[in-house]
């Protein structure tokens, strides 16, 4: 059965937004998980966090950047296509009871995934503090629906074109060191971000969660390509997380898996590139 896209939407240079009917999978969805997706039946298989969800219209929302063959490829899709399978909730929902003061923090793209936690906290009874940060205020992600989930908004950039001038690890620093007790705090972003995070906060020993959706490639366990090093045991991001312990999490060895993979992505990329464009390469 073919999912239709109901909505497409570029919110910023190389991120898009998809609405999809997929009324079995809004029914059961939770915060913190991923869906799976092939665009045709010779596609890819390739995992996306679920951005948004919602039982009544039974869609799901998901909001991926462009980096390789099949986000550009599926990037090229509008409104009214459909897309060949589309497989979920998958992966273990997010942690949400009401413990307090909640710290969400999102960097680039792991913004998406952060709104829906950030909901979920404050109608568990939390108080919702978010930091969302990009490298300028031109790709900066759902302000607006962040701002409406939270009691505290914390806006960071690079170049310092809105909010504070840095990076969200400076705000999280001076938020703990205010005396705020915060109870836990989640960083969804670039492997780098969630490592700079978990090195500002294990010194005061506040529990702190990252999501490593980032290394999946199958998504159910089977290829194994998403192992971890989570407290000196290996784990699978897909069926074990994605959500786990920052402070256990080896991080150097996490990113260089991600870079296993590069040169042949790129030659993917540039292939399908070259076949739209009628080269013959």
């Amino acid at each position: 059965m073919p999912f239709k896209i109901l909505k497409k939407q570029e919110l910023v240079p190389t991120i898009h937004l998809m609405e999809i009917n997929a009324p079995r999978i809004a029914k059961k969805a939770q915060p913190g998980q991923f869906v799976i997706l092939r665009i045709n039946e010779n596609g890819e298989r390739i995992p996306l966090t679920i951005a948004d969800f919602d039982r009544k219209k039974g869609t799901i929302t998901t909001i991926f950047m462009v980096v390789g063959k099949t986000t550009m490829q599926l990037s090229a899709l509008k409104a009214g296509d459909n897309i060949s399978d589309f497989i979920g909730p998958l992966g273990n929902p997010a942690h949400i009871e009401n413990e307090g003061t909640v710290l969400l923090v999102g960097g680039g793209v792991g913004v998406a995934p952060i709104f829906p936690q950030a909901r979920a906290f404050r109608e568990a009874g939390n108080k919702v503090i978010s930091i969302i940060g990009a490298r300028s205020a031109n790709l900066l992600l759902w302000e607006d629906r962040m701002r409406e989930v939270s009691d505290e908004l914390y806006i960071t950039t690079d170049d310092g074109t809105k909010g504070h001038h840095g990076f969200v690890t400076d705000i999280v620093k001076k938020i703990i060191e205010s005396g705020e007790k915060v109870s836990r705090i989640v960083a969804i972003g670039p492997p780098v971000m969630m490592r700079s995070v978990a090195g500002v906060t294990r010194p005061f020993n506040v529990k702190t969660i990252v999501s490593l959706n980032s290394i999946m490639v199958d998504g159910t366990g089977m290829c194994g390509a998403c192992r971890v090093l989570v407290g000196n045991e290996t784990k699978f991001a897909c069926v074990d997380g994605p959500e786990f312990d920052a402070h256990l999490v080896d991080f150097t060895l996490l990113m260089n898996r991600l870079a296993m993979y590069q040169p042949e992505e790129k030659v993917s990329l540039e292939k399908y590139k070259c076949g739209r464009e009628g080269c013959t390469c």
